[in-house]
């Protein structure tokens, strides 16, 4: 019996899960972070997380998500879809991923703040010992692009539209790799539709050459 429950528990680490993140004008997402957390303690072999929308989420959301990614479990593999343009925090949540795709004519898009200002650019960045609640927020943005800085140099891109031809330089996507497995199975599923096609094609020919 002991054995059995055993199996059962190793079978539940192979499932797939999906996550939609509807990008809406409001809310926090903080139900999504713990939707998020609740997905990934089942420790599936997939979570697939997809983004539709072109709002951003905000900063300290999407540090919460970045925490809870983070903490994922080894077995666990993320594939982030990205069906509309993502802006800002939203960047992030998306890079972490282990798989990144994204629509062919969506881009990633993040303003500048902080140290990640061009150095010709006018800023109001300075320290500061108080913070009212539009500084804090400010604060977690900058720490949104030091995450991003990771894995995209955020001071030269930062303020402009990030094409899908910079993402491949940074060798970010996975579109073509999943292109090149979709022609394959398509590629697949057409010879065997045409082989019995061909095949009563060359039963006529017989038929009429005698």
């Amino acid at each position: 019996m002991k054995g059995h429950m055993k199996s059962k528990r190793t079978k539940s680490t192979k499932r797939y899960s999906k996550l939609l993140i509807k990008l809406r004008s409001w809310g926090n997402y903080i139900d999504e972070a713990y939707q998020l957390e609740s997905m990934l303690a089942k420790k599936p072999a997939r979570l697939q997380i997809e983004f539709v929308g072109s709002v951003e989420i905000p900063p300290d959301s999407a540090l919460l998500m970045r925490s809870i990614i983070l903490k994922r479990s080894r077995q666990t593999r993320i594939v982030a879809n990205a069906r509309s343009s993502l802006q800002g925090a939203t960047s992030l949540i998306w890079l972490l991923a282990d798989t990144r795709l994204i629509r062919e004519d969506a881009r990633l898009h993040f303003r500048p703040a902080g140290p990640f200002i061009a150095d010709n650019a006018p800023t109001g960045w300075k320290d500061r010992s108080v913070f009212d609640n539009d500084d804090m927020e400010e604060e977690d943005y900058v720490r949104v692009l030091q995450a991003i800085n990771e894995f995209l140099p955020v001071k030269e891109l930062a303020g402009r539209p990030i094409e899908l031809s910079v993402l491949k330089e940074f060798g970010l996507i996975d579109n073509e790799d999943v292109d090149g497995l979709l022609a394959t199975a398509f590629g697949r599923a057409k010879e065997r539709r045409e082989k019995p096609r061909t095949s009563t094609k060359k039963e006529l020919m017989k038929e009429t050459s005698q």
